[in-house]
């Protein structure tokens, strides 16, 4: 307590995420990759032993980490006191780690590993959440509400019709987290500037054998593509890709839990609430959407992460600058942890909404009179009636009732046009033209052919409750 610890590790991320970015995975990668290229480099017939990587395989744990802090003191380089430490844990292979290579053949490679396993963990998290909101929307596909443009009472829609809505920002994410983990490729070895020229000379000019030990490599780790051409860094603008496609899935999800948060000012819509949970410190009836507030807080975070990617890209120097660095140890990790910490959230929140349809229902009562006031007058003309008289006594009930409305009375518009006998209209008649089902259109129908489309890949998800911290 006496140190400050990120939130993601106290509070928001998975246990699964803060493995995955911990120093020790990353490091444990780098040892695999300088066994990986050992390998490669003896299939390919450079003088080194299986003794030697046997060595190497045997002792590749536990990492000694004092050995390499106090190395790394006196030499300020983090990769030679790795190769340094590694040699020392086996003795018979040290003159044969990194051979060839370059620092980024093994920050690069296993940063690219990471965030491939990292994109792969979150593409399976959000297709929880769509999941969820799938079975939500089916639910409550029929189950009519009041609309809103510009925040103003409009045509009614269904509950279930509006989650659709977020499931289809959801699904444009998706595309992206495929587009992005699809064109992640592996840098391989290839030297200082990206010419291979290291190799050229240990291969003795045989560029057959370079390109397959960079695909024995790749391969090695799960890649089958690597970057045709490089500098001494992967192109940066994977990374940018790769915050993009963080950035918009907190667009969609922020946006999803606004939308939760406005509508649970009005009660008609709630986030889960536990039975002992505590609102307010004072006020102690309160049931705050903490939740939803939790998502749009950190999504702001991230959405504004992006950017570091774009300058990071952009302000890349010819074959390598290492301004890059101190600044992708954040931006990266911390953008996956967040995104993470908000997925899980939302994975939360999805899957234990809890619908006020009593309040839905009254706010869609005190609403549809005005809403159905174009059929009320198709109905009065079809009666008889003079269009444009009915038009103007509905126009002049409808300014009377808002007045009492906004004098906090309920709405008694249907009352007033009873009392009109131009109109010619009942209260049987009102009442099957104040059915909601008439002003929903095409909701249902359209839940259920969305939901249709979208279900092959979500298959195979086991959707269920996320517990989080506070």
């Amino acid at each position: 307590m006496d140190k400050y610890e990120s939130p993601f590790s106290s509070r928001y991320a998975s246990d699964y995420m803060l493995e995955l970015f911990s120093a020790n995975t990353r490091y444990r990668i780098w040892r695999e990759l300088w066994i990986s290229l050992a390998k490669a480099e003896s299939k390919l017939g450079l003088p080194i032993t299986e003794e030697q990587i046997k060595d190497l395989e045997e002792h590749k744990e536990p990492i000694d980490y004092e050995l390499v802090k106090a190395r790394e003191k006196e030499v300020r380089h983090d990769v030679m006191a790795h190769v340094y430490a590694y040699g020392k844990a086996a003795p018979s292979a040290a003159g044969i780690i990194h051979l060839g290579a370059t620092s980024c053949y093994v920050t690069d490679n296993a940063d690219l590993v990471i965030y491939r396993d990292a994109l792969e963990y979150i593409r399976k998290e959000l297709l929880e959440v769509i999941s969820n909101l799938a079975d939500f929307s089916l639910q409550y596909k029929d189950v009519p509400t009041l609309g809103y443009t510009h925040y103003q009472p409009a045509q009614p829609v269904t509950v279930g019709k509006r989650a659709t809505l977020w499931i289809q920002d959801l699904v444009s994410d998706l595309a992206e987290v495929d587009f992005a983990l699809s064109n992640i490729r592996f840098l391989g070895s290839r030297g200082t500037t990206g010419t291979e020229a290291s190799f050229m000379d240990l291969f003795e000019g045989d560029t057959a054998k370079i390109d397959e030990m960079n695909r024995m490599i790749a391969g090695d780790f799960g890649f089958k593509d690597i970057f045709p051409v490089s500098g001494q860094t992967y192109p940066r603008k994977t990374d940018v890709r790769i915050l993009n496609c963080l950035s918009s899935i907190a667009q969609s999800l922020y946006r999803m839990a606004n939308d939760i948060r406005l509508l649970a000012h009005d009660r008609q819509l709630e986030e889960p609430f536990e039975k002992n949970q505590i609102g307010s410190s004072a006020m102690a009836y309160k049931r705050n959407p903490m939740r939803c507030e939790r998502i749009c807080s950190l999504s702001r975070y991230l959405m504004t992460n992006a950017m570091n990617g774009v300058m990071t890209a952009s302000s890349q120097w010819l074959e390598r600058t290492l301004d890059d660095s101190a600044n992708r140890r954040i931006s990266l990790p911390e953008g996956f942890l967040c995104c993470d910490s908000v997925l899980r959230l939302a994975k939360n929140v999805t899957n234990g909404l809890h619908v006020n349809e009593k309040v839905i229902a009254k706010a869609l009562r005190e609403n549809l009179p005005f809403i159905a006031t174009e059929n009320i007058i198709m109905e009065a003309v079809k009666r008889g009636g003079d269009r444009q008289a009915v038009h103007e006594i509905i126009r002049r009930c409808s300014m009377e009732a808002t007045a009492k409305m906004k004098d906090g009375e309920d709405c008694d518009l249907v009352e007033r046009l009873l009392k009109e006998p131009e109109l010619g209209l009942d209260r049987e008649t009102f009442d099957a033209l104040l059915d909601p089902a008439l002003y929903i259109g095409r909701c249902p129908e359209q839940v259920e052919k969305y939901v249709e489309s979208i279900r092959p890949f979500l298959k195979d998800i086991m959707s269920g409750s996320e517990e989080i911290n506070i």
